[in-house]
């Protein structure tokens, strides 16, 4: 674990009262089966104590399985006023009462809904976290316009539509909120923000490492990673595919990633896009 990132092992008092806010960006990164990333957003992420990560359940999901095989989590929580934390922690169980049970239930989005509120909590052991920081808006802004440089002067070299159009436009907006995630040596999800993100064609995502170019430079050449989308207004998208190393685009350092996968996370259905699934016949009711 890289103490020069992650230098806190505990939550401080104003940590934990900040990481209460109900209106926050919460994304939990988990480890599939298969040994590759996925994010999730999940807005009631916070520390319960100098210790401990929990988050509320309020509907079914593929990351509740993946905690239940692989314990090692990543996580990243981000105000409205931009400053973030992140870090990672070990999933230890789940309660269906308790202090934090009644907080979430308490809170106004769910004591006032009619129609679901935190059914589960899931508790997490801290490893290790960054500390408070604002997001460096000074270099994702000039990032993201590199990026649209470089994308804009790079040849094409579409060979399968794996994003459909609305996708490819979602991650082409520069105000939507981007998030790569990938498994480290220690085998624990890294989430990065990536915001400069954008879509090189509907096979290729590219960004600039104006920002957070010393982390990105640490992932190595065709490594799995994830890519979460997410508006403000509650869209988001999930894709994943193969990290192509650093690459020189119209000039700028850039970084590529080759897709094969895209996974719609929004509710009433979360599912998989691409791959396109067979429709299988209902024989029982």
């Amino acid at each position: 674990m890289d103490t020069h990132l992650y230098p806190h092992t505990t939550f401080s008092d104003q940590d934990i009262k900040d990481l209460s806010a109900a209106m926050k960006v919460g994304i939990l990164a988990t480890v599939t089966p298969q040994g590759l990333p996925h994010l999730t957003l999940i807005t009631t992420l916070m520390a319960s104590t100098p210790e401990t990560v929990v988050w509320g359940q309020f509907m079914e999901g593929t990351s509740k399985k993946h905690v239940l095989q692989n314990p090692k989590t990543g996580f990243m929580v981000m105000g409205l006023d931009k400053n973030f934390w992140r870090g990672f922690a070990d999933y230890q169980f789940a309660a269906n009462s308790g202090k934090d049970y009644d907080f979430y239930n308490n809170t106004p989005l769910f004591r006032y809904n009619a129609y679901f509120g935190v059914h589960r909590v899931h508790y997490m052991n801290l490893i290790a976290h960054t500390g408070k920081h604002p997001l460096p808006m000074n270099r994702i802004i000039p990032a993201a316009v590199m990026t649209m440089i470089a994308k804009t002067l790079t040849p094409h070299k579409e060979k399968t539509p794996i994003m459909n159009q609305w996708t490819q436009a979602f991650y082409n907006k520069i105000d939507n909120l981007k998030f790569l995630g990938y498994v480290n040596a220690d085998g624990y999800p890294v989430i990065i923000p990536l915001i400069q993100a954008q879509a090189l064609d509907r096979e290729h995502l590219v960004f600039s490492f104006g920002a957070f170019g010393d982390e990105l430079a640490e992932i190595p050449a065709y490594t799995p990673v994830a890519l979460f989308g997410m508006a403000l207004s509650m869209e988001d998208v999930l894709v994943r595919g193969t990290y192509q190393g650093t690459k020189r685009l119209a000039g700028f350092k850039s970084g590529v990633v080759q897709l094969d996968w895209v996974y719609n996370s929004m509710p009433p259905a979360p599912k998989q896009i691409y791959p396109v699934l067979p429709i299988e016949t209902v024989t029982e009711f």
